[in-house]
């Protein structure tokens, strides 16, 4: 059978047969570059080379480790494929940051360190192996499949996995807010009110209540998250559940909330804050949510594939998806909402204002 099948290939064949043995390879071995970021973040490489002031060469590099003397050959080897895909830059003077690795610095208030340390962290990663075994079973979360409870449960039993879920999601409130900030924040003028519900440890809302210090800013999340959590003139942390209640205010913000549950658990979600606009004594109010919108430009291949990457991330992690604009316009319709208004501002993410 085989040597029929060898005089069956012939030359364009054989081609079209390594294209596709390479493809497979790429595809399988992928998880190297992730393994590989994870590891530069873990030895510090990034803050290496920034607090060397200039270009760094290989054996200076080596030097600035905490590497183990047998390992300092094998480095060059690590910072190739990191070059490759565009985390540093090399030239004959050494290795330079590049804006990508700039976003991995522990001193960047704005840093991206947290977020990836968090999703490839091995309990979050875990429910990847489970996919095959997830599909065949009746769990709602290959995450339940992989650790027998969901990701919040696990969060408020697990103070490692806690802080780590608080810390990334903090660090890209800081980023989120900046950005938004600078291209939007006409979004907030006028308000007086604001509640940041599933607000962390306050990021964003710290953002929002320093730049508009006359509005009285919320964050409401479960009490294992903002026990303790102390706030300043303007901002307070309040505990409840989202699904109960949600405090009243001139606007609600759910930034990357809505993701993470099902379309009947947004529907609730956004009743709830609805119904906190409607006791608020402004008549009128919004909601303003930060969260990707599937297809909604243009998209390079890269930034399409970030959403695709995220959306299976969050079918294994939790009830959630990432949706398209009508997607996004079913829920709001069916939650009692009238309009709404997509700001692209935020990347692969936007920014929408729904209204009553």
């Amino acid at each position: 059978m085989l040597e029929k099948s060898m005089e069956l290939i012939d030359e364009e064949g054989a081609n079209e047969l390594l294209q596709a043995q390479t493809r497979v390879w790429n595809h399988a071995l992928a998880f190297i570059n992730s393994m590989a970021l994870k590891c530069a973040v873990q030895l510090d490489i990034p803050d290496a080379i920034q607090n060397h002031g200039k270009p760094i060469t290989l054996s200076e590099l080596v030097s600035s480790l905490p590497i183990h003397p047998s390992k300092s050959q094998h480095l060059y080897r690590l910072m190739r494929i990191l070059v490759h895909s565009g985390i540093f830059s090399l030239k004959k003077e050494g290795y330079s940051l590049t804006p990508t690795s700039r976003l991995l610095l522990k001193g960047n208030p704005m840093s991206a360190r947290p977020l990836l340390l968090f999703l490839l962290d091995p309990v979050p990663m875990e429910p990847l192996r489970c996919l095959s075994t997830w599909f065949r079973n009746e769990d709602p979360t290959a995450f339940g499949t992989a650790h027998g409870k969901c990701i919040w449960e696990l969060a408020g039993e697990n103070a490692r996995l806690n802080n780590l879920l608080n810390e990334a999601m903090a660090s890209d409130g800081a980023l989120a807010c900046g950005v938004v900030m600078k291209k939007c924040e006409g979004v907030f003028e006028g308000l007086k009110s604001l509640v940041d519900v599933g607000g962390g440890t306050g990021a964003m809302a710290k953002c929002i209540a320093e730049t508009f210090p006359t509005m009285n800013c919320i964050v409401f999340d479960l009490p294992h998250v903002v026990s303790g959590l102390q706030g300043s003139d303007n901002l307070k942390f309040v505990e409840g559940d989202m699904f109960e209640s949600v405090p009243s205010a001139d606007a609600i913000l759910l930034k990357w909330i809505l993701h993470d549950w099902s379309d009947e658990e947004c529907v609730k979600i956004l009743k709830q804050c609805k119904e906190a606009l409607g006791r608020n004594d402004k008549i009128g109010g919004k909601v303003i949510i930060i969260d990707m919108i599937l297809g909604n430009q243009n998209w390079d291949e890269k930034s399409t594939e970030t959403q695709l990457f995220f959306d299976l991330y969050i079918m294994t992690c939790v009830t959630g998806r990432e949706r398209s604009e009508d997607e996004w316009a079913k829920l709001f319709i069916a939650a009692g909402f009238s309009n709404y208004k997509i700001n692209p501002v935020l990347g692969v993410r936007g920014l929408i204002e729904v209204y009553p």
